[in-house]
């Protein structure tokens, strides 16, 4: 186990029909470098991901959405499954989370159709990002720059295309929160030029 993580705290956002490889791969990831992963939902109890064809394993849900704050949390991962980040891309208290992430320059993750959460909450505009593919659209009408690679970093966010993803996703993840808070970062989502991205 490594300990680059260790005294981070994790939030990840999820409701029912979460892809499960993308909550339980990246969550397996950073809790084995120390990280403490809190899974936080708009649902009490527990919450059912997707896998392959059908329902897959149901995981505990350790705070509710309404009782997260940003300020609590090191990071954000925001995992994808096409009903999952249907249902919260449009909760204004989902939207308010993320964008405060965001202010506060904190690393979030979000892979799969997981940006749809940041296109709402107003934060990719000038950011180059990936998706699934079906988001592209979505992503570049809402400014940001969208490029088909496995991993993408632009400014602590940090963005794959799918399950084949996770161990690229997660290992970026792990350095963009060790390294901390990136400032200014709301500057940038409010029109100021980008930062050079990794891809």
């Amino acid at each position: 186990m490594g300990m680059k993580l260790k005294g981070k705290k994790v939030a990840i956002l999820a409701t029912d029909g979460f892809e499960q490889s993308e909550l339980l791969g990246p969550k397996e990831a950073l809790e084995k470098e120390g990280a403490e992963c809190v899974v936080v939902s708009p649902k009490d109890g527990m919450i059912k991901g997707w896998k392959d064809e059908d329902w897959g394993d149901a995981v505990k849900v350790d705070l509710a959405l309404k009782n997260a704050k940003a300020d609590t949390f090191d990071a954000l991962v925001l995992p994808g499954g096409q009903m999952n980040p249907d249902v919260l891309r449009g909760m204004p208290e989902v939207q308010a989370l993320v964008k405060a992430f965001a202010e506060a320059g904190k690393p979030i993750g979000a892979i799969c159709h997981g940006p749809w959460s940041l296109i709402n909450a107003g934060v990719v505009k000038g950011k180059t990002v990936t998706s699934w593919p079906s988001l592209q659209t979505d992503l570049v009408n809402a400014g940001a720059k969208w490029v088909d690679k496995e991993v993408v970093v632009d400014n602590g966010i940090v963005t794959s295309r799918k399950p084949d993803d996770i161990p690229a996703f997660s290992a970026k993840l792990i350095e963009e929160i060790a390294e901390g808070p990136h400032p200014g970062r709301g500057k940038t989502a409010n029109g100021a030029p980008p930062s050079q991205p990794t891809v």
